[in-house]
């Protein structure tokens, strides 16, 4: 009866360590390809144009020219702000989608990925392990 315990328990651990192993792998692309994505979105003038990296964060504005035809520094404002949080959106979602395709299904990283929600996160680790979540 041991033996078969112990076999089952190599089994998992030799498919748990499988995973482990792909996983990390992988990791390495995933920050390559990460680090060279850009989002690059319009107005829809085309006046503004706005690259955001993986994070959302800012990498390049352009301005066309025609901007300073119309002297209207808020409008101008809402125009670039619009226009990098659609980038920003963009980035998000497709940061979300490489990084489920790294994971494990049911890992629930892309989800907190989506949402930013640490709480269900870390809810799923404690169920993952056995825990109830509240304090010990």
């Amino acid at each position: 009866m041991d033996r078969d315990a112990n076999r089952a328990l190599r089994a998992r651990f030799d498919e748990v360590h499988g995973q482990y192993q792909q996983l990390r792998s992988g990791l390495d692309e995933l920050q390559v390809r990460l680090a060279q994505l850009r989002i690059t979105e319009r107005s829809d003038d085309g006046q503004v144009t706005a690259t955001v990296g993986a994070r959302g964060q800012l990498i390049s504005l352009d301005l066309h020219p025609s901007v300073y035809q119309v002297r209207d520094a808020r409008g101008l404002g809402q125009k670039i702000t619009a226009t990098v949080q659609r980038a920003t959106a963009a980035a998000a979602a497709s940061t979300q989608e490489l990084v489920a395709g790294y994971l494990p299904a049911g890992s629930g990283t892309p989800d907190f990925l989506r949402s930013g929600d640490f709480g269900s996160l870390l809810r799923r680790v404690d169920a993952i392990m056995g825990r109830d979540g509240g304090p010990t």
